[in-house]
């Protein structure tokens, strides 16, 4: 595939948490490993996934360490690219940029994570309402920050989903553009899209698939160790490891920050015509297609790499 048939990026998003333009001086590496989402959708999931296809079922990994979230603006840019580019391993980054604010490379693998809005409010909410000061001090008081400050999140959560819907993605970034962006290039060879509820319903058969993308040969003697390792169980147990700062910026610490991995909790929430205002915004926003992957985790017409 040509060059131009790639994305490029159109412009930088900068926030309490981004600062897209490290990716304007990051240089890849022909296997580096890009892992995407909006927030709150299997990210750090994932990357305990992808640490232990790399490192074939090694326990104690520091995966937060290893993996940082390259476009978030603490700790400033020149830091972080200088710790990345020390790494010899194979580097498996994070980001929660949509595509036209990405440098997006031929070479590198992506994977992208879906899950129902309502799913990612509620476990966004758990994330924001157990933030502690220093998680504020960070993300306001750290010299760069564009635009407002964020604020501590209502004590409702109905409140907080509806200020979400009513300003699309509100106080974190917009969920609609990041979802079409991905979607828009899910058939382009170096492009994966995973969902929270397939991951959830056969996780040994998504880690295979995610395996055979990356063309990371799986150790069948190590698979036990690989499957262990990446259930919501042991994660919730070693947190610390897989958690940014150990899980210092959240009351409870890093089993906060790995809350309860479930879907649905919204329903015994939110009323009929509000969840049902959700999925009108969503095929409004997304099509059919994607609206319809978004809420099941099924994708029609899947593109096999």
């Amino acid at each position: 595939m040509s060059a131009a048939a790639y994305p490029q990026k159109q412009r930088e998003l900068h926030n309490h948490h981004f600062d897209s333009t490290i990716w304007n001086d990051f240089r890849f590496r022909d296997d580096d490993i890009i892992i995407s989402t909006y927030a709150k959708s299997g990210t750090t999931w994932v990357q305990q996934i992808v640490s232990q296809l790399l490192f074939n079922g090694q326990t104690g990994l520091p995966v937060a360490e290893m993996s940082p979230w390259l476009d978030l603006r603490v700790p400033p840019k020149h830091i972080k690219l200088a710790e990345v580019e020390t790494q010899t391993h194979r580097r498996f980054l994070k980001t929660h940029l949509p595509v036209d604010a990405l440098v997006f490379s031929p070479k590198a693998r992506y994977i992208y994570i879906g899950r129902d809005g309502r799913d990612v409010v509620w476990s966004m909410y758990n994330h924001h309402a157990n933030a502690n000061q220093r998680w504020y001090e960070a993300l306001n008081d750290t010299p760069g920050r564009v635009g407002p400050a964020i604020e501590p999140p209502p004590s409702s959560i109905r409140q907080y989903f509806n200020d979400w819907m009513a300003r699309d993605g509100h106080p974190f970034w917009p969920f609609w553009e990041n979802l079409r962006s991905w979607w828009n290039i899910r058939d382009l060879p170096n492009v994966h899209l995973l969902h929270f509820e397939a991951l959830k319903k056969d996780m040994p058969g998504e880690i295979r698939r995610i395996a055979q993308f990356l063309a990371t040969p799986i150790d069948e003697a190590k698979w036990a160790d690989i499957l262990k390792h990446c259930s919501f169980d042991y994660m919730k147990t070693n947190a610390t490891a897989t958690v940014p700062l150990g899980g210092a910026f959240w009351d409870g610490g890093a089993e906060t920050f790995i809350n309860k991995g479930v879907n649905g909790r919204w329903r015994d929430t939110l009323s009929p015509a509000e969840s049902a205002a959700y999925q009108d915004k969503a095929i409004t926003e997304l099509g059919e297609a994607c609206a319809h992957w978004l809420l099941t985790g099924e994708r029609p017409c899947a593109t096999p790499h």
